[in-house]
C-alpha cells in the first residue's frame, strides 16, 4: 500500500510538472497580456476621456468608425503596409541565397546586411528623414546628378506612405534573411544532390527541393512580417507624424492618437479591439496553415 501511494503521488508531481514550470510565465502574460485585452474590450462599449467615470454607450464608438474617414484610410494604408510589407520574406531570401556561399570576405558582407536588424525603428526613421530631406539629403544629391528636380518625399501625400514602407522594408528583409540563411544550414545536401542527379538545376532546385526545406522559415517570415505590418507605428510617430493632412495614418497610430491627444480613451480602444481583430484573422490563418501540415 505504502508502493502505491509513493507511486500515485510520483505520477502526480510528473504530472504537475509542467504546470509548476509554465505558472510564472502564464501569470504574466495574463496580467501583462490577456487582462489589457478584455480591459480595453470594455472600454471600448464606453465614452472615456481616461479621467472620471466611464459612460456606457455600447456600440456606438464602432457605429462612428463606419463614417470616420481618418478611420478608413488608415485601414486602407495598414491594407498597402500587409501587402507591400511581403517584399521583405522574398528580398529575404534572394540576400540569404546569395550570401550562402563561400567566398572570401562574405563574413564581413554578411554582417552589413545584418545590420540593420539591430538598430532602433526609432534611428530608422531618422536616418531616412535625412535620406529623404529634399534640401540635404542624399536623395536630393542623387536627383541632382542626373539633372532631375529633388522629390519631396515626406511632404507628398501620395508618396509619403511608400517613404515610410521603404524605410520599414530595410530592417524587416534583414530579419528575413537571418531567418532564412538559419534555415539554410539545415538544408539536406543529400536531397541537394539527388536533385542535381535527377537533373534539377536552378529555378527547379529552389522551387522543388530548396524552398519546401525552408517551408519552416518562411512561416516566421511571413507571420512576423504580417504582425509587424499591421502594427506599424514608430515610423510613421517618427519620419510623418501622420501627415500630410494625416494620409499617412494606420490604425495603431490612429488610435494613439484619439486616446492620448484627443483625450476618446473609448474610441481609441474601439480601433484597437477592429485591429485586434484584423491581427487575430491572420495568425488563425498561418496557425491553420501549420497545424495541417504538421498533420
Amino acid at each position: 500500500m505504502k508502493k502505491a501511494a509513493e507511486y500515485k503521488l510520483y505520477r502526480l508531481q510528473h504530472t504537475l510538472a509542467p504546470a509548476y514550470f509554465l505558472a510564472p510565465a502564464l501569470i504574466l502574460f495574463s496580467i501583462f497580456v490577456i487582462f489589457p485585452i478584455f480591459q480595453s474590450i470594455w472600454i471600448s462599449f464606453h465614452k472615456w476621456s481616461g479621467f472620471g467615470p466611464m459612460q456606457w454607450v455600447g456600440l456606438d464608438n464602432y457605429i462612428k468608425l463606419g463614417s470616420d474617414l481618418r478611420f478608413i484610410s488608415s485601414l486602407k494604408n495598414n491594407g498597402l503596409w500587409l501587402v507591400l510589407m511581403m517584399l521583405a520574406p522574398i528580398f529575404g531570401l534572394a540576400l540569404a541565397l546569395f550570401l550562402n556561399q563561400k567566398v572570401k570576405g562574405m563574413r564581413i558582407i554578411k554582417s552589413m546586411f545584418f545590420f540593420p536588424f539591430v538598430i532602433n525603428l526609432v534611428v530608422i526613421g531618422l536616418v531616412f528623414s535625412w535620406f529623404y530631406n529634399p534640401d540635404l539629403g542624399l536623395l536630393a544629391e542623387i536627383f541632382k546628378a542626373f539633372g532631375l528636380k529633388p522629390i519631396p518625399i515626406l511632404a507628398d501625400e501620395n508618396l509619403a506612405t511608400y517613404g515610410i514602407i521603404a524605410a520599414g522594408l530595410w530592417p524587416q528583409t534583414a530579419y528575413c534573411l537571418i531567418l532564412y540563411l538559419t534555415g539554410l544550414t539545415g538544408v539536406s545536401s543529400q536531397i541537394v544532390e539527388a536533385g542535381r542527379i535527377d537533373g534539377a538545376g536552378g529555378v527547379k532546385m529552389l522551387r522543388h527541393v530548396i524552398l519546401p526545406q525552408l517551408r519552416p522559415a518562411t512561416i516566421v517570415a511571413v507571420t512576423v512580417t504580417v504582425i509587424g505590418a499591421l502594427r506599424s507605428f514608430d515610423l510613421i510617430a517618427i519620419m510623418t507624424a501622420g501627415g500630410p493632412w494625416g494620409t499617412t495614418y494606420v490604425l495603431a497610430y490612429h488610435m494613439y492618437k484619439e486616446s492620448i491627444f484627443n483625450f476618446k480613451m473609448g474610441y481609441g480602444a474601439s480601433i484597437a479591439v477592429v485591429l485586434f481583430l484584423v491581427m487575430v484573422v491572420f495568425i488563425s490563418l498561418f496557425l491553420k496553415n501549420i497545424i495541417s501540415s504538421e498533420k
